[in-house]
Order: structure tokens, then C-alpha cells, then sequence
């Protein structure tokens, strides 16, 4: 599913959150897309078959509120419904609205919702709560710049919500379908900004109970019936709870998996697949992330300003040893912007960011002598104005991150850069000397699918990471944001893309190939769209 990662915290992944363009067309107002047939799913198993699915998560949400996590996967996302939902191919498909409309000025986005949706309290979902759930999330969250310019929230019927834009904003309907949830106000009254140590949503998961540093645990709503098509079973989900463990080595989840405590092991380490692979009974989900694996630069940093220093880094990276031994293969090399898997992507962009960044030690020397970095006392290390070429290179701790690093760390070391490794425990540290911009280097990755994406990269005002701004940028994904047409949106991404191939303020490394693997169960389904759903899931009958 979506893998978000606030801007605040990290900057990328997980929202883990996928693609709108696909769904998205330039409706008039007498027009819908994405319409379904209204009223109670057809109950087409009795469900309550029972048992307990236990996963082993790869991070501990910080919290459960939706409005505030800084990460959102399957194991905190999932009590909750979106507006709109997705297909496991990333298109736009009805969620807790039925059918939507936008008028012709592509500034009002009309929903019509359906009528039989329920809170986990029993109390029913209308327009009215819907709107107060967006109120909250334009007060209270840290990434409700997503939702784009909302001016006002408007219930013209019980069943109907207009959310009225100041301007075109292309991303809202991704928005819709990856992030505007509904909340039971009746407990956000309750609890407020502590919501998410109870919260209640609409969602096939009821919260039971957390453990912080240890695992959450979820009752399967019995009462779901209004399940988006991206799950076969509209009746009542089979299981009875789920339980997300959260264990911070490796080691033990393979061993825990292995001995059958564990039925469903997320993001596999790359180091596992191939035994998972020849395990009997394990099966194995693979999927391409919605997002892009990078050598980041804190672009405020005098070794970095030279648009020709980071050009020579860039030709200076060799991705076939970092794919084949950093990720054991289970990943694509990517030279530009955007993978395959994010709508905006160019083939033609691809081809030409691989033609100017292909591994050429020669070039990358010139480049660095051009900008004043040479080596004077022959100690293989570059200098300029006496002081010599050694940067850092922050990263988060674990096996796959370290490979990579010193791969990067004896590339580099060709063409004069001494990188000095530094691991530190989790992301939060790293976002922290980010804030203060007390970072030079790092390994990083985004995910969310939407190109839109690369504003929250590279906008004014959002770039804490790489610190790289510029006006003519700004305009280029202004245009882009503001673009509602599919093919005159992608070519202005192909512009935006372009700046960014020759601006180089970060070396693209890998598209990661996701790996899942299960046990035990049966109907198993599971996308980088939609993650697992857990609505079709059995135990399998001993």
C-alpha cells in the first residue's frame, strides 16, 4: 500500500500511500468517474471462520492518528476507509464515496457517499462527518499542504460533500484516495490529540490494543460491508484479529516466521528471499515500490553547491554492484526522477538522465578539476583551497543500507572523495541534524504515487532534506500541480524532470522490489496500491 513519509519527520514513504492519474479525467459537473452501486455489499460468505493472523511490521508507527503519524502503512492505516480507494494497479476506484464530479473550472470537487457506512461505535457515517474529519486535518496535521488549496467544506445534502479549491490542484483526487479519511468525531471530541490511543474509524480493522515497542493488536470489523472492489469478500472479514509485531532484528523475524509464530513477514531482507523462496509452503509477493531509492545532498553545503561537483558524483556511481550485491537484485536501476511506477514518468527523461550519468570515472574527474577539486599531494584524496574533499554520508541503520553505503564509499573513492560512513539508529536522528541542516550526505528514499511527490521534494519551503530551490523550478511543478489534462500533465512532469536530470541535486539509485512473505493463510493479496487485504485472508484448515 502506501508507504508516506512525512516531510516532517523524514522526508519520504510510507504514506506509504499510489497513482491518481489513472483514474483522473477532466469531468464537467454532470459528469462522474469511478461510480458503484450504492447500499450494503453483497454478503457472499457468512465470515467468522476465526483465528489470528500475527505480522511482522517493519516499523512501530508513532502513533495511530492518521492526522499526525510521520509513517503510515498497513500496520496503522488500516482501521481507517479514504475517500476514494484504489485498484491493485494504483487506478482510482470508489471508497467511501461512491461517485465524484469535478465542476468545469476544476475547482470544485464534488463527492456522493454512500449510505450505508458505520463507525466501529455503530454510529453512522454522513456528509457532516466527513467534513469535520478534513476540518481536523487542515488544523491539525503537519502534511495537510497534500490536500492541495481547500478554500471551504460544504454539505449541501446529508450525502454530498463540495470541497471548493482556490485554485486547480491535480494531486487532490491522489489526495483523496491516499489521505482524507473519516474519523468517528464522536471519539475525536472524546479524546482529541489523543485520538490515537483509541481511535474508531470506519475501517475492516478495530482497534484492541497497543503495546508500545512490542506489537498492536486489531479486532476484524464484523459489521464491514462496504469493502472497496479491490477485495473479493464484501461480507464479513474471516478472521478475527490481526496482530502486527513489531521486532526490530532481522534475525528473529526470520527465526519467529520459521517457526510459525509469524504468518505474513513484510519487506523481507534481501539476504532471506532466496531461502523464503525454497521454503515449502511459504509463498512470496513481490512488488515494485511506488518510489525511488537516492544518494541525497544537503545542496546548502558549500561541497555541494557546484552543479558540476554533483554531476561528477552522479557519473561517478556505478548502480550495477549496488542492485546486484547491495539489494540482491530485488530492485531496478533508475537514473531519473521518477520509476516506472509513479504516473509522469518518462521513458524519454530515463534514457536521457542514463546517457548523461553512465558510470565515467574520466568525466567525473574532469568534472571535479573543472570545479576547482584536485589532488595536489598525492594522497588520492581532492582538494580545493587546502581543504580536502572528505564528506559524510549519514545513513539508518541495517544490513542493506550499510552495502550500499560502502559501495558508494569505494566508488567515490576512485575520483578522489573520501565518504566517511556514519550509521545511526533510526531515521529521527538523521531528521533532526537535517532540520538544522547539519548533514552533508545521505541515503534516502521517497514513496507516494503521485509526481507530486517532487514538490514535496523540492517546492519552496518543503526541501529540508536536500535544501535545493530555484524559481524556475518552482514554475515548473506549479504548472504541473496545476494541470488536470493526463498528457498535457505528463509532459509538464517531462519539463520538471528534465530541470532536475541537469540540476542534479541528488543521484536516483534503485526502484526496491518489495518482498512479502506468507504462510498458513489463503486468499493472500497484496499490492504496493493497496497492501494486504485483509478482508479475503482465511487460516488455512489444519
Amino acid at each position: 500500500m502506501i508507504r508516506f513519509y512525512r516531510l516532517t519527520q523524514w522526508f519520504t514513504l510510507l504514506l506509504v500511500i499510489a497513482v491518481f492519474l489513472a483514474g483522473c479525467t477532466s469531468a464537467t459537473p454532470s459528469e462522474t468517474t469511478g461510480q458503484s452501486e450504492s447500499g450494503q455489499g453483497t454478503d457472499s460468505s457468512s465470515g467468522g471462520e476465526g483465528g489470528t493472523v500475527v505480522i511482522a511490521a517493519p516499523t512501530e508507527p508513532d502513533t495511530l492518528d492518521i492526522h499526525l503519524t510521520g509513517w503510515n502503512d498497513d500496520a496503522n492505516t488500516r482501521i481507517y476507509d479514504f475517500l476514494l480507494a484504489r485498484d491493485e494497479t494504483g487506478k482510482i476506484i470508489p471508497g467511501l464515496a461512491e461517485s465524484y464530479s469535478v465542476s468545469e473550472d476544476g475547482k470544485v470537487w464534488t463527492f456522493h457517499l454512500r449510505k450505508d457506512v458505520k463507525f466501529h461505535s455503530g454510529a453512522p457515517m454522513t456528509a457532516e462527518t466527513v467534513k469535520s474529519s478534513i476540518d481536523r486535518c487542515l488544523e491539525i496535521s503537519p502534511d495537510k499542504s497534500l490536500l492541495g488549496p481547500i478554500e471551504k467544506v460544504e454539505v449541501p445534502e446529508p450525502y454530498t460533500v463540495n470541497i471548493t479549491l482556490s485554485e486547480k490542484f491535480a494531486p487532490f483526487l491522489a489526495a483523496a484516495a491516499d489521505f482524507l479519511v473519516v474519523l468517528d468525531p464522536t471519539r475525536v471530541d472524546k479524546l482529541g490529540d489523543k485520538f490515537g490511543d483509541d481511535p474508531s474509524a470506519t475501517g475492516p480493522l478495530i482497534f484492541s490494543e497497543k503495546v508500545r515497542g512490542a506489537s498492536v493488536t486489531y479486532k476484524l470489523n464484523k459489521e464491514y460491508r462496504w469493502s472497496p472492489d479491490n477485495a473479493e469478500n464484501k461480507g464479513a472479514p474471516y478472521l478475527d484479529k490481526i496482530v502486527f509485531r513489531f521486532l526490530k532484528d532481522d534475525d528473529t523475524k526470520m527465526l519467529e516466521f520459521k517457526k510459525g509464530t509469524i504468518q505474513i513477514f513484510q519487506q523481507v531482507p534481501t539476504n532471506f528471499v532466496k531461502e523464503l523462496e525454497n521454503m515449502p509452503g511459504v509463498g512470496i509477493s513481490k512488488t515494485l515500490d511506488a518510489g525511488m531509492n537516492y544518494l541525497g545532498f544537503n545542496n546548502k553545503h558549500p561541497f555541494f553547491q557546484d552543479v558540476r561537483v554533483r554531476q561528477a558524483i552522479a557519473m561517478a556511481v556505478d548502480r550495477t554492484p549496488i542492485v546486484q550485491y547491495g539489494m540482491s537484485g530485488l530492485a531496478e536501476p533508475l537514473y531519473g526522477p521518477l520509476p516506472t511506477t509513479i504516473p509522469g514518468y518518462s521513458q524519454k527523461i530515463e534514457d536521457m538522465a542514463k546517457e548523461m550519468y553512465k558510470t565515467d570515472i574520466t568525466k567525473s574527474k574532469q568534472l571535479l578539476a573543472e570545479a576547482g577539486w584536485t589532488d595536489t599531494n598525492g594522497d588520492g584524496i581532492l582538494e580545493k583551497d587546502g581543504e580536502p574533499f572528505t564528506t559524510e554520508l549519514l545513513i539508518e541503520a541495517g544490513a542493506e543500507k550499510q552495502k550500499i553505503a560502502v559501495i558508494l564509499q569505494s566508488q567515490l573513492k576512485e575520483v578522489g572523495i573520501d565518504v566517511k560512513i556514519t550509521t545511526v539508529a533510526d531515521w529521527l536522528t538523521i531528521r533532526e541534524r537535517m532540520d538544522k541542516g547539519a548533514h552533508e550526505m545521505f541515503l534516502n528514499e521517497y514513496g507516494w504515487n503521485d509526481p507530486d511527490i517532487l514538490y514535496l521534494l523540492f517546492g519552496e519551503g518543503e526541501s529540508t532534506s536536500l535544501y535545493f530551490e530555484t524559481d524556475e523550478l518552482e514554475a515548473l511543478m506549479i504548472k504541473a500541480r496545476q494541470e488536470i489534462d493526463e498528457d498535457k500533465r505528463n509532459n509538464a512532469y517531462e519539463e520538471v524532470d528534465e530541470y532536475l536530470v541537469k540540476a542534479s541535486p541528488w543521484v536516483p539509485l534503485f526502484n526496491r522490489e518489495s518482498v512479502t512473505a506468507y504462510r498458513e493463510i489463503e486468499g493472500f493479496k497484496n499490492s504496493a496500491a493497496t497492501g494486504v487485504i485483509f478482508q479475503d485472508i482465511k487460516l488455512k484448515k489444519k
